[in-house]
């Protein structure tokens, strides 16, 4: 069932552009790319008016058909998170530093979009989380990387992307904390979902960060 809390709308919505809206238009643009970047620019300009509209557009399309009972958004939205990729997302540079961190960001959202089919299975569920501990120390490793090979000159954008790294830090403690919270008690399934959800949002965070700082 469809149960979005105002403060998770933002995060609904963010991601519904990066998972669903964004792979939409990247294949509408290879039949009419003018019709596509208009959609995007009035999506865009939509969402950053009434931050949530997109979250409740879909939500009010799932009700049209039927479907509001049959769809948990916190658990697909997250299993598209990782399986899903769009043009806003890509970094073009070519240097090796930009090309890993691009991978480090999928293979963490990949791994993180397969909570919902391993939380129920303990021993497969504490394999899946060393893995995102590590792909959590390998992405940040890449964005000092990068940050490092930011000419000097560029102060302002070293300082963007910094920030955007404490910012992933803090969701992946977050995320820590509802791990635990979780093994004390099962039924915060939910939560967890929600922690790796905005996690996925973190990394994409940093993905168009870069690309609007480095390119």
């Amino acid at each position: 069932m469809i149960n979005v809390k105002m403060g998770d709308k933002t995060l609904y919505s963010r991601l519904m552009v990066d998972v669903v809206i964004g792979p939409t238009l990247d294949k509408l643009e290879k039949k009419d790319i003018s019709s596509a970047q208009t959609l995007r620019r009035a999506i865009t300009k939509a969402e950053s008016t009434i931050p949530g509209l997109t979250a409740d557009l879909v939500k009010g399309l799932l009700k049209k058909g039927e479907l509001s009972d049959r769809i948990d958004i916190c658990e697909t939205l997250l299993r598209l998170g990782g399986s899903t990729d769009s043009e806003d997302l890509r970094i073009p540079r070519p240097e090796t530093s930009f090309k890993q961190l691009y991978k480090c960001s999928c293979d963490l959202k990949l791994i993180l979009s397969r909570i919902p089919d391993q939380i129920y299975d303990r021993k497969q569920f504490l394999e899946t989380i060393k893995e995102i501990a590590s792909s959590i120390k390998i992405l940040l490793d890449a964005v000092n990387r990068v940050i490092s090979e930011i000419p000097s000159s560029e102060i302002a954008s070293k300082q963007i992307l910094e920030e955007r790294k404490k910012e992933f830090v803090r969701y992946s403690k977050k995320f820590s904390n509802t791990l635990k919270e979780y093994f004390r008690d099962s039924n915060q399934n939910h939560n967890v979902f929600l922690s790796a959800n905005f996690l996925i949002l973190q990394t994409n965070v940093i993905l168009k960060t870069v690309k609007q700082e480095c390119v």
